[in-house]
């Protein structure tokens, strides 16, 4: 690999609870992605387990406690020219629905699939239908 380029690993989770999906809205001061919906999760980080990185993510960023049931898809991205992100995507069952944010979002929803569709970044919306998430019968319209 070229000096300076770095690969990094994301861990999301399309965390659903009574049918629908939970999204959080990214706060303003982020340098990326400022104001977009998303799913919850983040960076791997050293040594750490993907299903215990995801569970950690998702209790810091939505404070719930989540079961992991299996990897839905994995995608990638150029972040910026020397930076390319991995994010892998699991399918998660809360066990609540009360959310409780971080600093790092402002807002939550638990979305449909429209909302979903209408709410999601171009890219991520465009994996959701090719990986055929829109097609999990758990969804609500």
């Amino acid at each position: 690999m070229e000096e300076g380029k770095t690969i990094g690993v994301a861990v999301k989770g399309l965390v659903l609870y009574g049918g629908k999906a939970l999204l959080l809205k990214r706060s303003g001061y982020d340098r990326f992605g400022a104001g977009e919906y998303e799913f919850a999760g983040g960076k791997l980080e050293f040594g750490e387990a993907l299903e215990e990185a995801l569970k950690r993510e998702l209790l810091e960023e939505a404070g719930l406690v989540v079961e992991v049931e299996k990897l839905l898809y994995a995608s990638g991205f150029l972040k910026h020219a020397k930076r390319h992100v991995v994010v892998l995507t699991w399918l998660c069952r809360a066990k609540s629905d009360a959310v409780t944010l971080s600093n790092e979002h402002t807002a939550y929803l638990w979305a449909n699939k429209t909302q979903m569709k209408e709410l999601l970044t171009p890219s991520v919306e465009r994996d959701c239908e090719r990986f055929g998430i829109y097609d999990l019968a758990e969804l609500a319209e």
